[in-house]
């Protein structure tokens, strides 16, 4: 069986505080985007009650400590699962605050859920995907949410951005989510997310923020120099995703980025849903 595990955009991001538990709160949309990986997987019963992973398309990742392994061990704790083959091809860039391994572990979790019958709800699956990560859950349904916490309170929201078309930039850099939150000051938004979202998207520019944005454009200029790049294209708004480093552009019109951006640049262009 084959399934595509797809990316995450935040439409703003604010870090409020730092918790006790050492982790910070925040404050955040997650919506879908068509970028995806490819991810199958099938039973083979030569593995002996185990898993085998192959990882193509990105030669830094290592398979054996792939959040999709984690995920098929962490189901086998509470489930015979018979031994399976899997096989992930990325194109989700990694270190680029889209959410490629989240995605790639809650699919891993649904594929599981269908191959085998386990006949989990989706609550149950969240409460899987939680385990291996704060955004997790929300590639159970993949909808769009306010998040909250540390980004695993999720609250469902009326948002489309049906139709525009989005494009995802990463340069050669690529960012930690450890490294990104020891250079964020947490402070108090001036403007409440959702209130934001609710107006305008061409006053967004303006309202909608980031706060690893200032820290990660002083020290990687590269990135803050592709997010300007997506508005001299004539992107409606633009901002960095997660903790970076890709920066995305949403455009209300067919746009040719022919010669924008050079080499080792990473660029998608596709259309929301």
């Amino acid at each position: 069986m084959v399934v595509f595990p797809h990316a995450k955009i935040n439409l703003g991001l604010h870090v409020a505080g730092r918790r006790d538990d050492g982790y910070h709160d925040i404050e955040t949309v997650f919506y879908p985007v068509p970028l995806s990986d490819v991810l199958e997987a099938v039973e083979d019963t030569s593995l002996l009650g185990k898993i085998s992973l192959t990882v193509t398309g990105d030669d830094s990742l290592s398979a054996n400590d792939n959040l999709c392994i984690k995920a098929y061990e962490l189901l086998k704790k509470d489930y015979k699962l018979p031994s399976v083959k899997a096989h992930l091809h990325k194109i989700i860039p990694a270190g680029a605050g889209l959410g490629g391994g989240s995605a790639d572990a809650a699919f891993m979790i649904k594929l599981l859920n269908r191959i085998f019958e386990l006949k989990l709800s989706n609550d149950a699956l969240k409460k899987y995907a939680l385990e291996l990560g704060s955004d997790c859950p929300f590639f159970i349904e993949s909808k769009p949410v306010y998040a909250t916490g540390r980004g695993e309170v999720m609250e469902a929201i009326e948002l489309s951005l049906k139709d525009y078309l989005i494009c995802i930039v990463k340069t050669n850099v690529s960012i930690s989510t450890a490294e990104a939150y020891k250079m964020v000051k947490p402070q108090k938004p001036q403007m409440a997310l959702l209130s934001v979202l609710r107006q305008p998207m061409e006053k967004w520019k303006d309202l909608l923020t980031n706060d690893f944005e200032e820290p990660v454009f002083k020290k990687y200029p590269v990135i803050e120099t592709a997010k300007k790049k997506l508005y001299e294209a004539g992107a409606v708004f633009a901002l960095m995703s997660g903790s970076g480093s890709a920066v995305y552009g949403i455009f209300n019109r067919e746009i040719n980025l022919e010669g924008a951006f050079d080499d080792p640049f990473f660029v998608s262009v596709s259309k929301l849903n």
